[in-house]
């Protein structure tokens, strides 16, 4: 699989991120352990965790502990005051059986309120200084999802230094003109700063709605290859984007990476066509 490098942290992530939260449900340790050894079969060298993923942490820890040097480890809290956040990332430290990360982040900051209520004095900002600080990670980052999300990091990165961002993009986003307008001036803030971007939801078809959940996603996912190889496709051909983590269901595992695996950078013309047809899909967010 392609690596690319991950703004100023220096590390050449493979285009798929593995993204823990397809351990959200219950699921064996023999299951987690399948589902890792695949990605690791694929070339994926950085795993995307948090403490809000269900069982991530404590199936992710026992098989990632005799391997923790050949990963980029990122972890996330959704604390918003600094005693919470630092007690957050012990925990994790603990389920994960590593003494860092390499990369902690705010997580799912998705308002201004949010945001404020982070880098206030006594805010969750302030154990992610005292982590770097104490050696405990490298490097810091804020993720978020919403129609806000660009905005409020734009905001973000005005406040505070963040060496990342993680935000989704998709076709349908993309057919939002204020949403695509936030999204590429952040894209070109990142790249002014050297940042490094992830992108989330790339493989998302729209909102559940009223529909059956058939997956565990949060987000009605496309689930046949095709239809993700340009979700895939069109998230790593907007500029300076580093990678994607993979799905939330395991199901949608093998899928998402072989995407990653076959990677070919999608045309401008194949991307306004993309962003045209999709234009008639239910928003994601609501």
């Amino acid at each position: 699989m392609q690596t690319r490098r991950l703004g100023r942290t220096g590390h050449l992530s493979s285009l798929a991120v593995f993204g823990a939260a397809a351990f959200f449900h219950e699921i064996s340790q023999a299951e987690a352990n399948a589902a890792l050894d695949l990605m690791e079969s694929y070339g994926v060298n950085h795993i995307d965790i948090a403490p809000t993923y269900g069982f991530a942490e404590l199936r992710t820890g026992p098989w990632l502990e005799s391997r923790r040097d050949t990963f980029f480890l990122g972890c996330k809290t959704t604390m918003r005051d600094r005693s919470s956040a630092w007690a957050d990332l012990h925990r994790s430290l603990h389920l994960l059986r590593t003494d860092h990360f390499d990369l902690y982040q705010l997580h799912a900051v998705t308002t201004f309120e949010e945001l404020d209520a982070a880098t206030q004095p006594g805010g969750a900002i302030e154990a992610l200084q005292a982590a770097r600080e104490q050696g405990l990670t490298r490097w810091l980052g804020i993720t978020g999802h919403g129609m806000q999300a660009p905005a409020v990091f734009i905001e973000a990165l005005n406040r505070f230094d963040f060496d990342t961002v993680m935000f989704p993009i998709h076709p349908r986003l993309y057919a939002d003109p204020d949403y695509r307008r936030d999204a590429e001036r952040l894209l070109d803030i990142c790249r002014q700063r050297d940042v490094g971007v992830h992108v989330i939801k790339s493989i998302t078809r729209g909102g559940w709605g009223s529909q059956e959940r058939n997956y565990n996603t949060w987000y009605q996912p496309y689930d046949v290859q095709d239809k993700i190889n340009q979700g895939v496709r069109f998230a790593l051909s907007q500029p300076d984007v580093a990678c994607i983590p993979t799905a939330g269901d395991v199901r949608l595992l093998p899928l998402v990476l072989e995407a990653a695996k076959n990677f070919t950078p999608m045309s401008t013309e194949e991307q306004a066509a993309l962003i045209e047809e999709s234009r008639d899909l239910a928003l994601m967010f609501v």
